[in-house]
Formats: structure tokens, C-alpha cells, sequence
């Protein structure tokens, strides 16, 4: 079931435009933030994040895919604290010597 969810969750983020992603905010607007990278644990599709152009320093978050897979797009939240520091220790081992990240 795992490799499933993996391939419907590369498709989705292979369908973004130069690793680009538009979320529309519960109030509506529109933010552009580039994916670092992507990762499946336990099941669940989670992606890194930044709002920052490449190239600066700028914060990045963690989002867990809580989609449909009958849902034409894609729907994320922020995990709880304990599974976004296991996501993020795999992120960190993944993206070492590209990017810093701190906590």
C-alpha cells in the first residue's frame, strides 16, 4: 500500500511546474512556495517548503498530504510536533551538505 501512496504522491508533485506549488490559504490567498523535497512515512506523503527565492535564507515548514485520493487537489496540514521532527530528521539526512536547515 506504501508504494502506492508513493506513486500517487509523485505524480501529484510531478505535476508542478519547477518544483513550484500554489496553496490557497484558508482566507483565500494565493502564496507560491518552492518544495525542497518529498518524503513518505508511516504511509502518509509529506513535502519541505519554502516561500524564500533561491538563493536566500528563509524559513521552511513541513506539510502531511491529508488528501482524498478521489480529490482533484492536493490538501495539507501541519503535522503535530513529534512527526514533523521524525519528517524532519529524514529531510535533514536527505538534503545534508545542500541545504542547512535549523530548527
Amino acid at each position: 500500500m506504501a508504494s502506492a501512496l508513493l506513486k500517487d504522491f509523485a505524480r501529484k508533485v510531478k505535476d508542478m511546474e519547477d518544483n513550484k506549488i500554489l496553496i490557497t490559504l484558508d482566507d483565500g490567498t494565493e502564496v507560491e512556495y518552492t518544495v525542497l523535497e518529498t518524503t513518505v512515512l508511516g504511509g502518509c506523503s509529506y513535502l519541505l517548503v519554502t516561500d524564500a527565492p533561491e538563493g536566500e535564507d528563509g524559513e521552511c515548514f513541513i506539510w502531511k498530504e491529508v488528501s482524498d485520493p478521489d480529490d482533484d487537489e492536493a490538501v495539507y496540514e501541519d503535522p503535530d510536533d513529534d512527526e514533523a521532527d521524525a519528517v524532519m530528521a529524514i529531510f535533514q539526512q536527505m538534503l545534508e551538505g545542500e541545504i542547512d536547515i535549523e530548527k
